[in-house]
């Protein structure tokens, strides 16, 4: 299927690791031109380097998107590089464990200005642009919103802030034609995820406790695998879907896990 999203110029908040990586690897494979913005210099510069041995484009802008002017200035900066936007991907993020026992005030709110603030900024300052384009907007959002986690105040909250605005601006952006969609994860296989689940202290026998709860196939998912749905709602494949969150989990949400190992 041709996704039509050939020379697309598509903005991918931390997309030069884990979840972003993957999703600016699938669009640069379909021809879009994903543009990566996160913190790390070094990090984007190695993505578009391998995007382009892979016979792909892609551009950087390396900014701090806890800071609300770091989030206009990216948008200026891919303005300014490319002259359009046509789709914007909210992903960057961190599940940074500020619960509600052992967090404060301050760490609260860090934490909603790492994980949902600048999914608004990045909307908002791009939308001029969106509405030239009736480009789409998707926000990668986690299953703590709907399952909790523990021990994740912020994070839980963020994601329930990031489901709630997909709904509200698919509402907004109706009479530009925008569509604005979310791809929800679960278990994803990640190198931060993999980082984290060397912490414990059995990390392989954990690691068989979760995916051993996953129904379809008992494994996690793939970067790709979100990718590819993120692709797809992007695209005008998708032309009449918006206002939707999609699970991407192997039925990990909503599936009775007995089912993993029946």
């Amino acid at each position: 299927m041709d996704l039509q999203l050939r020379n697309k110029v598509i903005i991918v908040t931390g997309g030069a690791k884990g979840i972003g990586e993957g999703i600016a690897r699938v669009l640069a494979a379909e021809g879009a031109i994903p543009v990566v913005v996160g913190r790390n210099a070094a990090d984007n510069e190695a993505l578009v380097a391998a995007v382009a041995a892979a016979g792909g484009h892609a551009g950087y802008v390396t900014a701090e998107l806890s800071d609300p002017a770091e989030c206009e200035r990216a948008v200026q900066e891919v303005v300014q590089q490319f002259g359009r936007i046509e789709g914007l991907v909210n992903n960057a993020g961190v599940n940074d464990g500020v619960g509600l026992e052992s967090g404060t005030y301050q760490t609260f709110m860090a934490s909603l200005h790492k994980n949902v603030v600048h999914y608004y900024l990045m909307a908002h300052y791009a939308l001029p642009e969106l509405k030239k384009s009736r480009g789409a907007i998707l926000n990668i959002t986690s299953k703590t919103a709907e399952t909790g986690q523990g021990n994740t105040s912020a994070y839980a909250a963020a994601n329930g802030g990031r489901n709630a605005l997909t709904r509200e601006w698919a509402v907004e952006l109706l009479k530009y034609g925008i569509r604005v969609n979310a791809v929800m994860v679960a278990e994803c296989w990640t190198p931060a995820y993999e980082t984290w689940i060397k912490t414990l202290p059995n990390p392989e026998e954990k690691l068989h406790e979760i995916t051993s709860k996953i129904p379809l196939e008992s494994r996690m998912t793939t970067a790709e695998e979100i990718a590819n749905t993120t692709a797809f709602l992007l695209s005008a494949c998708s032309s009449h879907t918006t206002g939707q969150i999609i699970h991407v989990d192997g039925g990990y949400v909503h599936l009775d896990r007995a089912l993993a190992n029946a």
